[in-house]
């Protein structure tokens, strides 16, 4: 596989690379790059195919458009990018709730403003940043359709939603002949399988493409920590104040990634391109969002397509992350199939 192994993105006609490039590091300050190095990063993954670009208005304020919008416009790349933003999170002056949140005055306004640092009059994928708990879907939906039909926007989806939401606004866009959602952007990795209970059984019903973010776990899974007591010592992001703080270092998240290390040793490739490897063979997953703060990072995360895991070897993995299903998941299990159906086993066709 390569990065022209293109796929649509969910049930759609966009057209999308297997990784797409996050760019949450351009012009961000501490764990982020340079931007003569988010300027590399940026035409290297161009010009090795990749057609993915995935920004967001709250990405170091506003800079990380700002940055790909000129390296878009510089080389005359808008046709041949799918260019991906998103709005939610607050992104104005503080005290004022209408300059964050859903509702279709915020997204008019983030748009607007995006569609400015972007340098385009149109974004192809707009995201939804996050589910703000309070505005109706039919509010959101409505609103994003309009968009759609003005030609500001040609698809969104949702990021960092629940399942039901998800749902509700696909079968609303279905019922009353609404552009819909076609995809949604949620954390998923080796040590964050939570979306295997509902996310991903809602995305295929509803035809809904899954853009996993942090499939490294903030560089968790690349092995540059070490534990030391509860906590861990190493350089990145997970050090000091982080929006993660400890959570990753966990004893569960340790013996995962020891269970990474000996299947990375067996085919003699670097712990993150067998984690990026995994998220590529899982069922659903469309493109992961890849965030790289050094070129050397992109390259090794690129390599990650070359590799074939063996069905034993997902299945360790699959074993040693696997997430305890919980109610009602747990009692969906053959016995309980069989004593439903008179002592007879039946299958779904």
């Amino acid at each position: 596989m390569s990065l022209t192994s293109y796929r649509t993105l969910g049930r759609s006609g966009l057209v999308v690379s297997p990784l797409a490039l996050g760019t949450m590091t351009f012009g961000t300050q501490r764990w982020g790059s340079p931007d003569d190095v988010s300027e590399s990063i940026f035409h290297t993954y161009v010009e090795a195919g990749g057609n993915f670009i995935d920004t967001a208005d709250v990405y170091a304020n506003g800079r990380s458009e700002e940055l790909i919008g000129g390296y878009v416009a510089d080389r005359k790349l808008r046709d041949r990018l799918v260019l991906a933003t998103k709005c939610g999170f607050h992104s104005g002056e503080l005290g004022n709730p209408n300059t964050g949140g859903n509702g279709r005055k915020n997204i008019h306004r983030a748009l607007e403003r995006s569609l400015r640092r972007l340098q385009t009059d149109y974004v192809d994928l707009y995201w939804i940043h996050v589910w703000d708990s309070v505005t109706p879907v039919e509010e959101v939906l409505q609103t994003l359709g309009n968009l759609v039909r003005a030609g500001k926007i040609r698809y969104f989806g949702f990021s960092d939603i629940p399942a039901w939401y998800a749902v509700k606004s696909a079968t609303l866009a279905a019922a009353h002949h609404l552009p819909s959602p076609i995809a949604m952007q949620l954390a998923y990795s080796l040590v964050e399988r939570n979306i295997e209970r509902e996310h991903l059984p809602a995305a295929r019903e509803c035809g809904l493409g899954i853009c996993p973010w942090s499939p490294l776990a903030a560089g968790f899974l690349t092995g540059k920590y070490q534990r030391e007591g509860a906590g861990a010592s190493g350089e990145g992001r997970l050090i000091g104040s982080n929006p993660f703080g400890n959570m990753m270092f966990t004893d569960r998240n340790w013996r995962v990634l020891d269970t990474l290390r000996t299947v990375a040793a067996q085919i003699e490739r670097p712990l993150a391109q067998v984690a990026l490897a995994w998220v590529l063979a899982q069922p659903g997953m469309t493109a992961p969002i890849l965030g790289a703060s050094k070129l050397e990072q992109l390259y090794d995360n690129l390599s990650s397509l070359e590799i074939r895991l063996t069905p034993e070897q997902i299945q360790t993995l699959n074993e040693s992350s696997a997430i305890d299903p919980g109610f009602p998941y747990s009692i969906f299990t053959p016995e309980i199939n069989r004593s439903i159906f008179g002592d007879t086993i039946v299958r779904v066709w």
